[in-house]
Parts: structure tokens; C-alpha cells; sequence
């Protein structure tokens, strides 16, 4: 579990282009994510 201040654990996915995409490419640049549960599954 995560607290306020942590820094966000090391994770890999795949973009919307299909690129395998690393949240370490983006060290030292602002980012947002956002998350959604994807069409037709429960969440």
C-alpha cells in the first residue's frame, strides 16, 4: 500500500499504439495517468 508522499513503484504497460511503455521513460517529467477499467468488464 502506497501513503501520500511514496514514490510510485516501477510499472510497465502497453501505450495505445501498442509500444511497451515504462514509467522510468518519463523520470523527470511531469506525467499524469489515468486509470479506467477497460469497456465491458466489471470496476
Amino acid at each position: 500500500m502506497l501513503n501520500v508522499g511514496d514514490k510510485a513503484p516501477d510499472f510497465s504497460l502497453l501505450s495505445d499504439t501498442g509500444k511497451k511503455t515504462s514509467l522510468k521513460d518519463f523520470r523527470g517529467h511531469n506525467l499524469v495517468l489515468y486509470f479506467f477499467p477497460k469497456a465491458d468488464t466489471p470496476g
